[in-house]
């Protein structure tokens, strides 16, 4: 299974919503493994796990027990993005809709939107996140004020909500929530699910413009062509995962597992602007940070699970990636670096 990825615009909404809220992000980050430059990190995807690292150390660093709900009041509209253009382009709201839905893996893989008319109202099924992250009480409450906020930007504040309904539940706060999304809320549902009158569906909207409209089509195709192509970066390494305690780890062997000519295989490489020994040399990095910092393996163990066949090899492959021999990394590690690439 393709691992799954957050587009890098989700953080840096958040990260500007953390520092309106005068939140110490350097704590945060730190706390994660990274500086709070990686938000800005160019063609940024993150993990789409490290969403439970991610709240639960904006918690604990804010000390509010409901960060996620606050923080959504104050993100800022997403903005400059293919999939704005693409509703202010469209001819109406609606249709806007329907366009973004083809294109939402650029917000997010584990995205999986979709929207449906009922009586009055329009419900859109706000399926944005993993199963193990789905009843994540702060992403759910921080996502849907996204969308609100995103959706009143694109129709010149038209648009409101008439009902949320959230899978996750809560002891507390009901009125809360509710006061803060100004609408009828229900927690424990069966979806994630917004509600809104219907007749937004139809707003026209005042950037129509049938060319651009296929101009920002392109576009996002051309996006989803290149995330589709990095995919194959996803599934040598998983097979490297497999092969690696074996010492079989070979763009052969791999080629072959993949049931693909190795030729193919570092063509397609290439076109992910990589290569074999990249994709080896990166996973086992990754790989050696996180059994230093998390984990009592011995250094020995840790070359054998890496796949070195000598100590000495792997002290120097260390040394080069991360300037620091894997003693010192190891002291010098905190909590597990949630925020970068995991094996």
């Amino acid at each position: 299974m393709q691992e799954l990825r957050d587009g890098g615009v989700m953080l840096r909404l958040i990260y500007e919503a953390m520092k309106a809220k005068g939140m110490d992000t350097d704590l945060v980050f730190s706390r994660l493994g990274v500086s709070a430059d990686y938000v800005y990190t160019e063609k940024l995807r993150t993990p789409h796990s490290a969403q439970l690292a991610f709240w639960q150390a904006v918690e604990e660093v804010s000390g509010d027990p409901d960060i996620g709900l606050h923080l959504g009041q104050l993100l800022p509209a997403y903005k400059g993005q293919v999939l704005e253009y693409l509703f202010l382009s469209s001819p109406n709201f609606g249709e806007g809709l329907r366009r973004a839905k083809n294109y939402q893996r650029l917000l997010s893989d584990a995205a999986n939107t979709d929207f449906f008319v009922e009586g009055e109202n329009a419900c859109m099924i706000t399926d944005a996140a993993s199963d193990e992250v789905r009843q994540l009480r702060h992403f759910n409450e921080c996502f849907v004020q996204g969308l609100i906020t995103f959706f009143q930007s694109v129709t010149d504040h038209q648009f409101y909500p008439s009902r949320v309904e959230f899978e996750h539940e809560r002891e507390d706060g009901h009125e809360h929530v509710a006061d803060v999304l100004g609408c009828e809320v229900v927690f424990g549902a069966e979806e994630n699910r917004l509600y809104f009158p219907a007749s937004l569906l139809s707003r026209a909207s005042p950037h129509a413009e049938p060319e651009l409209l296929d101009l920002h089509e392109r576009f996002a195709s051309e996006q989803i062509a290149r995330l589709e192509k990095k995919d194959i970066v996803g599934q040598v390494e998983r097979i490297i995962a497999e092969f690696l305690d074996s010492g079989d780890v070979t763009l052969d062997a791999v080629a072959s597992r993949l049931g693909i000519k190795p030729r193919t295989l570092r063509t397609r490489l290439t076109e992910a602007e990589s290569s074999f020994n990249q994709v080896l040399a990166d996973f086992r990095y990754r790989l050696a940070r996180r059994l230093l910092a998390t984990t009592n393996e011995s250094i020995d163990e840790i070359v054998y699970l890496t796949g070195f066949s000598e100590p000495s090899t792997f002290y120097r492959a260390f040394k080069r990636w991360s300037g620091k021999t894997p003693i010192e990394y190891r002291k010098e590690a905190g909590n597990k670096e949630a925020m970068e690439d995991t094996p």
